[in-house]
């Protein structure tokens, strides 16, 4: 009778070490065919080598979906005034669309409403936070304090704003426009067509429940940017987030028109986001 080999404590340490590695391995491979795939689209689609595509600009240091990239090429050709933002969410400080701002001489105004995300920025922004570089507010955005939040941090003239709050966007969205800033970094629902207006009502203890519903359309998006003196000049190639620049600095020499979510709509890639290259500096880039 053949005998049957007991895995001993130390077999299955070894075992659990060795599927470790493959995990990273495979997690690896996973992030260079996202990268090759989002390389041949830019190289295979005629709408990216328009010189004046934002939607396929390079660069992510601390962002999720090449926002820092885009930003900066729409800074580029728009130019920059107060050197402040607003990011309505920030996450936990490690990846958000402001982060590389604050590093590189702005300054601004964070909200986040996680609890655990606040301990991390309260860590890791600890000396901007300090000195007065970096506002942060630990609060739930809704349609009643979003303004206080902005007045009382003193950034009333930003040139950057973004808000990605996953359900009631766009209704908070309107409260800003007020505040007049020269980019407007707003997420959108990419599984709407690009011709269809839809907007989820406005719910104040509504949240995203992992479905397709939330937030507004892209369409949705360019009539409400249209309607308060913004033009969308793109969005980010993954489907994630639209740029709208106000009008008084936006024409087709700059930026592709017709400035309609038909012409720059993309669809949701979200498989294909990766962070490309090393991993991102935890804490603030002054320590």
């Amino acid at each position: 009778m053949q005998s049957i080999k007991v895995i001993q404590p130390d077999d299955r340490k070894h075992f659990s070490a060795e599927i470790d590695k493959l995990s990273a391995r495979l997690d690896r491979i996973s992030q260079l065919n996202s990268g090759i795939y989002i390389d041949l689209l830019k190289e295979k689609s005629q709408r990216y080598s328009d010189q004046r595509s934002v939607s396929a600009a390079y660069g992510q240091v601390y962002s999720q979906n090449n926002e820092d990239g885009i930003i900066a090429e729409i800074f580029r050709r728009i130019g920059i005034d107060s050197k402040t933002f607003i990011e309505i969410a920030a996450g936990d400080g490690i990846e958000n669309t402001t982060r590389l701002l604050l590093e590189t001489g702005w300054r601004g105004l964070w909200v986040e409403a996680g609890d655990a995300e606040a301990d991390c920025i309260r860590n890791l922004m600890r000396t901007p936070i300090a000195d007065g570089r970096l506002a942060f507010v630990n609060d739930k955005v809704t349609l009643d304090n979003v303004e206080a939040m902005v007045e009382q941090s003193g950034f009333v003239t930003p040139d950057y704003i973004s808000v990605d709050i996953d359900y009631n966007t766009s209704h908070v969205w309107r409260k800003l426009m007020r505040f007049r800033p020269r980019l407007f970094c707003i997420e959108y629902n990419g599984h709407y067509p690009p011709s269809m207006d839809y907007e989820v009502p406005y719910r104040e203890d509504k949240f995203w429940a992992g479905t397709t519903r939330f937030g507004a359309s892209l369409k949705a998006m360019e009539r409400i940017g249209a309607e308060h003196g913004y033009r969308l000049v793109g969005c980010d190639i993954f489907g994630v987030n639209a740029f709208f620049v106000r009008e008084d600095l936006c024409n087709e020499e700059l930026f592709i028109g017709p400035f309609t979510a038909e012409q720059h709509y993309e669809p949701p890639r979200f498989s294909a986001v990766a962070m490309r290259g090393h991993a991102r500096h935890l804490p603030f880039a002054e320590e």
